[in-house]
């Protein structure tokens, strides 16, 4: 094939190694997670494949990409959009395709772990610029702070194709944020408008392009307190008589709002609260400070607090939305989430956990429109 055009090499060499596997080309852009025009076109030398299709296809053979087309595509790198800073060369990220971009989430702090340490989707190359360690596969990437999101991942995994998932933890208020920069395909929120609604409001105010707001679960929200200071405890005022010890969310995060809403009511200066300054990422980080005794109390939904053995005083009903911008709502991976809402074992697992109601799970409840 030498004195061939490059893309005219790389559409034979991909003929024949389907062929060789006896794969349709409906049947590979399937598997690698591309449309069939895609494997077409190479296949048929109208155009050289793009890092992206390379990898996939490449990933879907079973072969490297050199293998299947050749030196002539170096070794990939892709330029990425980070939702934090990633570190320095050689630090594992976990990397999505969002819209028309790879995003980068670094695997550090909350990130790393569930029960071990979290698959990486490659290594950090230089500033934003990864090299993965396999093709890029369709990911949804959903921001926010429940704990209870990972539960998504086991009805996505079973769709067919799947589709992973990526959850990077953060309070409502950024969520939104990196929903609105497009670094996101949902964001997951729980905070109250001004006129006492959830998200509608909040998520209004960011996502200027519009979007729709998905139910997901409501759960209590209160004080969680170290079983040994909890008698007599009944309220945030009662936490500051005692001049009990609290670990606090970061700003932004509505459990910190509730913190500071029951404080203003008492009329007291949160300032004067020992441990007011200190702050966590998420509520089972809130009750696994308590738990190792780093503080007497904290904002956190109740499952949290259950989860640890720790006493729960509840002062709220929290509304946990998914949050979906518009220019996301007709892609692969949200339509997948929202096959995945209506499976019944995410629908047991959800209404599982300690106060948790799961009976707007999937359902459309508000659009936001656009401008």
């Amino acid at each position: 094939m030498t004195g061939e055009p490059s893309s005219q090499r790389a559409g034979v060499q991909l003929r024949l190694a389907r062929q060789a596997r006896g794969f349709s080309q409906q049947q590979l852009a399937g598997m690698a997670g591309v449309s069939r025009q895609a494997v077409s076109a190479v296949e048929a030398g109208a155009s050289d494949p793009s890092l992206r299709v390379a990898l996939a296809l490449s990933r879907a053979l079973g072969l490297t990409v050199e293998e299947l087309f050749g030196p002539a595509i170096p070794e990939p790198v892709v330029t990425t959009r980070p939702l934090a800073p990633l570190g320095s060369p050689g630090a594992r990220v976990g990397i999505a395709p969002v819209g028309d971009y790879f995003v980068a989430l670094p695997l550090s702090g909350g990130t790393v772990t569930r029960a071990g340490f979290a698959p990486a989707g490659g290594r950090v190359a230089h500033a934003a610029d990864v090299a993965p360690l396999g093709p890029p596969r369709p990911t949804l990437v959903v921001a926010g702070c429940d704990p209870a999101l990972p539960l998504i991942e086991q009805p996505l995994s079973l769709l067919d194709p799947p589709v992973s998932f990526a959850w990077w933890p953060c309070p409502s208020q950024e969520a939104l944020s990196l929903a609105a920069a497009g670094l996101v395909h949902v964001a997951g929120a729980h905070l109250r408008g001004q006129s006492g609604d959830y998200n509608t409001g909040p998520a209004a105010e960011l996502l200027r392009g519009g979007g729709e707001i998905v139910g997901f679960c409501s759960w209590r929200e209160g004080l969680v307190l170290r079983p040994a200071v909890a008698a007599g405890v009944c309220s945030v005022a009662d936490v500051a008589a005692a001049r009990l010890r609290v670990v606090n969310r970061e700003p932004g995060a509505e459990a910190r709002r509730v913190l500071d809403r029951e404080l203003a009511r008492q009329r007291i200066d949160g300032r004067e609260l020992p441990g007011y300054s200190t702050r966590v990422t998420g509520h089972l980080e809130v009750a696994a400070a308590i738990a190792a005794g780093l503080a007497d109390a904290g904002i956190a939904s109740e499952a949290a607090a259950l989860a640890y053995d720790l006493a729960f005083v509840p002062l709220t009903q929290e509304r946990f939305d998914l949050v979906v911008p518009a220019m996301h709502a007709g892609s692969r991976e949200v339509q997948a989430l929202l096959r995945a809402l209506s499976s019944r074992w995410l629908l047991d697992q959800l209404a599982s956990l300690p106060g948790y109601t799961v009976t707007q799970c999937g359902e459309r409840l508000a659009t936001i429109p656009a401008g």
